[in-house]
């Protein structure tokens, strides 16, 4: 199973967040959930997931 990122750098924000999480899929949905939560103030919600969850990527070798 490809790991995939997701990469805070990608969406604008105000901080400027330079978070890069990179695991499988469900890992990083669940990390970027919490770190969209606990950072960025969002609610933890089937919405915020489903953005997560599509802006994914595959990880890169060698990144």
């Amino acid at each position: 199973m490809a790991r995939k990122v997701a990469d805070c750098r990608k969406t604008p924000s105000v901080m400027n967040c330079t978070l890069r999480i990179a695991g499988e899929e469900e890992e990083v949905v669940r990390a970027a959930a919490e770190h969209a939560v606990s950072v960025h103030e969002h609610q933890d919600t089937p919405e915020l997931r489903r953005m997560v969850r599509e802006s994914l990527e595959d990880e890169q070798p060698g990144i």
